[in-house]
């Protein structure tokens, strides 16, 4: 039996908002909706897998802050990664924050989800006052065809959370049967 998941305070995008305002509110938006996906949830209910797939929610808490600190820290600003990714052996474990994840505690994978969104929109502010979604990274892409726009980024995180949102809805309703929109 299932039943729902009370709803959330989410960042609501606007209806006519410009470009700019328009892509951070449906990334928060997103960011909001994990966060709603997991809340609640012990550390045991994190670190479960549910076949076929070793895809645990404290997993995606984890690998979205993995790639919050590598899109706009290392991408974007062309600094090191936040921690503990910066110290990770990533050439022995390719899936080190799917794996890890399983011995953190929720609070901290929550904190370490929360202190890289915040370091996220640090970086983002930054990079918007400067040249708006025009403004390109300091890195280029591993292809080599140049560096990206702030719009690519932001539209690829976009695409990033809406994948893995609907992985945390199958997750969730497998878990305790709550569901969400």
């Amino acid at each position: 039996m299932t039943s729902t998941l009370p709803r959330p305070a989410r960042t609501e995008p606007p209806l006519r908002g410009d470009e700019a305002t328009t892509l951070r509110t449906f990334l928060d938006y997103h960011r909001d909706t994990l966060r709603w996906k997991t809340d609640g949830l012990t550390a045991e209910q994190l670190r479960t897998p549910l076949p076929p797939s070793d895809m645990t929610l404290g997993g995606l808490l984890k690998h979205l802050a993995y790639v919050e600190s590598q899109w706009f820290r290392v991408v974007l600003a062309g600094e090191e990664p936040l921690p503990p990714f910066d110290a990770v052996d990533w050439s022995s474990d390719p899936d080190w924050e799917w794996h890890s994840a399983a011995d953190d505690s929720p609070e901290d994978l929550r904190g370490l989800y929360d202190a890289a969104v915040a370091e996220s929109d640090r970086v983002l502010d930054a990079a918007l006052s400067r040249g708006g979604l025009d403004e390109l990274s300091t890195r280029e892409s591993r292809q080599g065809d140049g560096r990206f726009s702030v719009r690519w980024i932001l539209v690829h995180m976009l695409e990033e959370y809406s994948r893995h949102n609907g992985h945390a809805d199958l997750l969730r309703e497998a878990l305790d049967g709550l569901t969400g929109e």
